[in-house]
């Protein structure tokens, strides 16, 4: 009798709601963790080289024109915009957190707002890099995240915009486009490797000008997008199928996430960190 009423429990708790709800913890304690990470790769890889004034030593990290002998305002914009990508690493989770928002709404707001700010900056920053200073490997793969940059911009807006107006639901779903947008080259990154290790390589190559090279950038905010708005739309839904699909499709992207994560920190971060 005990058994059974403990199963009726436990089903009572698994509802298609409840999977779905835990489906995007789990995606997203996943990307946390891996948001933390790159920010940890970015601070070990960057200040100890810039402190010591070995600037030249950004490339050794494998970046495309991260130092440029003579270009002192474009090599400030380029640790400019490498350290602040840490900033907002480390702020957009924070932001995300319930217990943050619930517990210290002034920290959230002001977080908020510098978030905001840096991520229209980096935005604006980083295409500039790419079309004006040529820190690319080729046009394509260039056009997807300037897209992206464009946006952050756009949803950058309609989050402001939101939160003025006190529409907190539609604030917070902005909030959560704009930290899937705003993570787009940690996304690039977490994709190149997952396909790497998953595919063996198939579609790259070492100028990274292979099919799947060039269409990483664009599938690593379009993915993303994609999925939230699937996620939101089940959460919405009366249908215990919609929720039951998505619950799955969600895990099987943090098992995704989770891979590319491992891959990037041994072979991408890891291996460059300096302290």
């Amino acid at each position: 009798m005990s058994d059974r009423i403990s199963g009726q429990a436990l089903s009572r708790r698994l509802t298609p709601q409840a999977l779905l709800a835990g489906s995007g913890v789990l995606w997203f304690a996943i990307a946390a963790a891996g948001q933390w990470l790159f920010t940890y790769y970015i601070l070990g890889a960057y200040i100890p080289r810039t402190a010591s004034g070995a600037y030249e030593r950004w490339n050794e990290t494998g970046l495309i024109d991260g130092y440029v002998q003579g270009d002192w305002l474009g090599n400030l914009g380029f640790i400019s915009h490498v350290l602040l990508a840490a900033f907002v690493s480390l702020a957009g989770v924070l932001q995300l957190l319930p217990v943050i928002r619930r517990r210290l709404p002034a920290f959230h707001r002001w977080t908020g707002r510098a978030y905001m700010s840096v991520a229209v900056f980096l935005a604006v920053g980083g295409i500039i890099l790419i079309w004006v200073r040529g820190t690319r490997m080729n046009d394509w793969a260039a056009l997807g995240t300037t897209i992206d940059g464009l946006l952050i911009l756009i949803t950058a807006a309609f989050t402001l915009r939101f939160a003025i107006a006190r529409q907190i639901d539609k604030h917070r779903r902005w909030a959560m486009r704009l930290f899937l947008v705003v993570n787009g080259v940690w996304f690039v990154r977490v994709a190149y490797m997952a396909w790497a290790i998953a595919s063996g390589g198939a579609g790259m190559s070492r100028s990274l000008s292979g099919p799947a090279d060039i269409l990483i950038p664009y599938a690593a905010f379009l993915i993303p997008l994609t999925l939230l708005e699937l996620y939101q739309r089940a959460r919405d839904s009366r249908s215990s199928a919609f929720k039951l699909v998505l619950a799955g499709v969600i895990t099987a992207g943090a098992g995704v996430t989770a891979l590319g994560v491992f891959g990037a920190w041994m072979m991408m971060w890891s291996p460059n960190i300096a302290f």
